[in-house]
């Protein structure tokens, strides 16, 4: 186990690129992580962002920051770079969510 609350941390690069992740979690991430740039190029495109639920992907976007606590602090590998890639996508897409979202002005 390689992490700042192991015993007897030491980081080394060779232990960061280790294999000793689960291929599931890679999975995962890659899954979920194919889903963002296709939610912002579609937000880019229509600027329509009716049917988001901002609650859902600030939940997802939690989800992926105890990921990224969970492997700095107890399974530090590679792995953390796409947990950290999806939540810069999560972050994006909220952002997006909030420049395109209508205001109670412009509705007609």
């Amino acid at each position: 186990m390689v992490g700042l609350l192991s015993d007897n941390f030491s980081f080394s690069w060779s232990q960061f690129f280790s294999v000793n992740f689960s291929i599931f979690e890679i999975f995962m991430l890659i899954s979920f992580g194919m889903s963002w740039p296709i939610s912002i190029t579609k937000a880019l495109k229509t600027k329509v962002v009716e049917g988001k639920s901002f609650l859902f992907i600030f939940v997802v976007g939690l989800g992926y920051f105890f990921g990224i606590i969970h492997k700095v602090c107890y399974s530090l590998d590679w792995v953390i770079l796409l947990y950290i890639f999806n939540l810069v996508m999560v972050v994006i897409d909220i952002s997006l969510y909030f420049h395109y979202k209508k205001k109670p002005s412009d509705k007609i």
